[in-house]
């Protein structure tokens, strides 16, 4: 039978590859296999369980006494004074960090040699020594006086009248903290790009005003994680004032232990678990402080540990959604 004429022959090969493709069949993605990452949780779970149930179950901790002291007048007392020696020896440690660090960056040779030598000096001596020298010094120098160098004194003062026990911990605290706070202050100074001050001097700025708006608040960045760890550490050097006849919170608990010996390990659990409870209140702070001043510096700020828990949640919603619709 012939075809007439214009009319297209459709060949079977043509008429099978113009016919629409069948859908693929929807399979499900199955995720990559871990063995090595659950064995790893296993053994975690199965240490963490036993340390727990170590705890819990050895009378040799005395829970019950635990329970005892834990709020004791004795006991905030001495935590009272941990706060305080922590936060005046924080904020003079801090600023006298600042002025180190402002000294050591300075053009003044005698500025950078001064400040040098006092970083050397106290990273170098521990501050159990700072602390009972200065416990001591009213035998070296009786009294104290101001005026001219070899010459005439303005006015002095008796140093054992001023000096009492707290003025001691924090002066001895103070002094050892800002030559820490320092280098901490100084790194990140330098950590800001050359470029932001070369930025601020050619707009003309001042020197004081390029170093509060400009320089300082980008410093915070890489300040406030490394003095936050040197808080940290402060908050646990206030037990060494013990040494100083200041009866911190350490020092309360080395006291009640001397009164009563057979709750020593008690109280030693409940100075553990107050200075883990200052230590975390400081760690949130500095979550929330970092997150304040990454504003700017990243495309999405961290998320907080309650919107970490919310996501969490919904990601656990959808994957048991997913497995119940297959």
């Amino acid at each position: 039978m012939s075809e007439p004429p214009g009319a297209t022959v459709t060949l079977p090969e043509a008429r099978a590859t113009a016919e629409p493709p069948k859908a693929v069949t929807a399979q499900r993605v199955l995720p990559l296999r871990r063995p090595g990452r659950w064995i790893a949780t296993a053994v975690v779970l199965v240490l963490a369980a036993q340390f727990v149930h170590g705890l819990v179950s050895n009378p040799f901790y005395q829970w019950g006494r635990f329970g005892y002291w834990f709020l004791r007048p004795a006991i905030l007392d001495g935590l009272l004074i941990t706060l305080e020696v922590t936060v005046y020896s924080a904020v003079l440690g801090l600023a006298g960090g600042i002025l180190l660090a402002l000294a050591r960056l300075s053009g003044s040779p005698v500025l950078r040699a001064v400040s040098w030598l006092y970083v050397w000096a106290f990273r170098s001596v521990p501050l159990i020594v700072v602390l009972i020298f200065l416990y001591n010094f009213s035998a070296l120098y009786k009294t104290l006086s101001v005026g001219v160098p070899f010459g005439p004194a303005f006015f002095s003062f008796d140093e054992s009248k001023l000096a009492t026990d707290m003025v001691i911990a924090v002066v001895g605290l103070s002094l050892h903290e800002a030559a820490y706070a320092a280098e901490v202050v100084r790194g990140g100074i330098l950590s800001v790009d050359q470029g932001q001050h070369e930025a601020a001097s050619a707009l003309g700025l001042p020197r004081g005003y390029q170093f509060r708006k400009v320089v300082f608040p980008q410093a915070l960045r890489s300040i406030v994680p490394n003095y936050v760890n040197q808080l940290i550490g402060l908050i646990k050097g206030t037990s060494l004032v013990f040494y100083v006849s200041l009866l911190d919170l350490f020092g309360a608990a080395q006291t009640m232990g001397s009164t009563y010996p057979g709750d020593i390990v008690p109280l030693l659990l409940v100075v553990t678990v107050w200075y883990l409870v200052l230590t975390s209140v400081v760690s949130v702070i500095q979550f929330y402080v970092e997150r304040h001043y990454a504003r700017g510096a990243t495309r999405s700020l961290p998320p907080t540990p309650l919107q970490k828990l919310r996501a969490g949640l919904a990601g656990l919603r959808v994957r048991i959604r997913q497995e119940a619709a297959v």
